[in-house]
């Protein structure tokens, strides 16, 4: 058993995605409670999605590499994110609407604009991620951001909520509602582009929603969701790792699927909130 779980690490690609799988899935997780608390999946999977145009913008205007990539992802998940609070505010439609038009309308030109790039571009290397081929720079950019991401959102965690749940109440006791809002949604796009080399552009939802739902199945403790979302991220992710090697798996989809099978085993089996429970009668109300 040891040996199985200590075998993969005399591969260096292998060192080098469980650091970035402990950074991420931590990251993730930790940030997965403000998207349960502000049920706010929608706009998370509309962002994730939007990345990929501005990566192919990137590449387009200034060649293959990660600066380009990231960059471009930047500008694209501004653009959909600004662009669906001005068509909200200025037309007839709501804030979700104007997002699903504009993150479909965004994927697909992203599609079409990667088919042009100058240089071979895996394009399911963008969607899905591959973390094996991760390099010392995208560690290090994992690293800042996340350090950066935990600490704001830390210092800063007991505003956030009291905004997410009583926003007036927030704005009378001075907070800047506004100001904060702002805060989460750029620390929401950092935390997702640097998502993209574990787990891509699609899947990047899965793990900035289901680890903080799982530990919401378990407890009713808002601030249990922080960090108890950051342990399970990080361990499902590590696990999910070296299953992956084992099983010769794509490390991305194994990720997301130790994840499913957490939630799926807390949405069964919890003592309080779980399926099992309420049929037998044995759950607190």
């Amino acid at each position: 058993m040891m040996e199985w779980l200590i075998g993969p690490l005399g591969y260096e690609h292998i060192q080098r995605g469980l650091l970035i799988c402990i950074l991420v899935g931590f990251t993730n997780g930790y940030f997965s409670a403000f998207v349960v608390l502000r049920k706010s999946a929608l706009q998370v999977g509309s962002l994730s999605h939007s990345l990929l145009p501005g990566i192919g913008v990137g590449i387009l205007l200034f060649g293959l590499s990660q600066a380009s990539a990231f960059a471009g992802a930047l500008f694209a998940a501004l653009i959909v994110g600004l662009g669906s609070l001005l068509v909200a505010r200025s037309s007839r439609l709501g804030q979700e609407t104007a997002l699903a038009i504009l993150f479909t309308t965004a994927f697909a030109g992203g599609l079409l604009l990667l088919e042009f790039a100058p240089v071979h571009v895996d394009i399911d290397h963008y969607l899905f991620g591959n973390i094996l081929f991760a390099t010392d720079a995208d560690l290090m950019t994992v690293f800042w951001v996340s350090a950066v991401s935990l600490v704001m959102l830390t210092v800063l965690r007991r505003p956030m909520i009291l905004m997410l749940f009583e926003p007036d109440a927030a704005r009378a006791l001075g907070v800047p509602v506004r100001l904060l809002n702002y805060l989460l949604f750029g620390l929401l796009i950092l935390v997702l582009i640097s998502t993209l080399q574990a787990v891509g552009c699609l899947l990047a939802l899965g793990l900035l929603v289901t680890p903080a739902a799982t530990v919401y199945l378990l407890t009713d403790r808002p601030e249990a969701l922080f960090w108890g979302g950051g342990l399970i991220g990080s361990i499902a992710a590590v696990v999910a790792l070296i299953l992956s090697h084992h099983l010769n798996f794509s490390p991305g989809s194994t990720i997301i699927l130790t994840l499913g099978g957490i939630f799926t085993m807390a949405f069964l089996l919890s003592p309080r909130h779980g399926i099992f429970s309420r049929i037998m009668g044995t759950s607190k109300v």
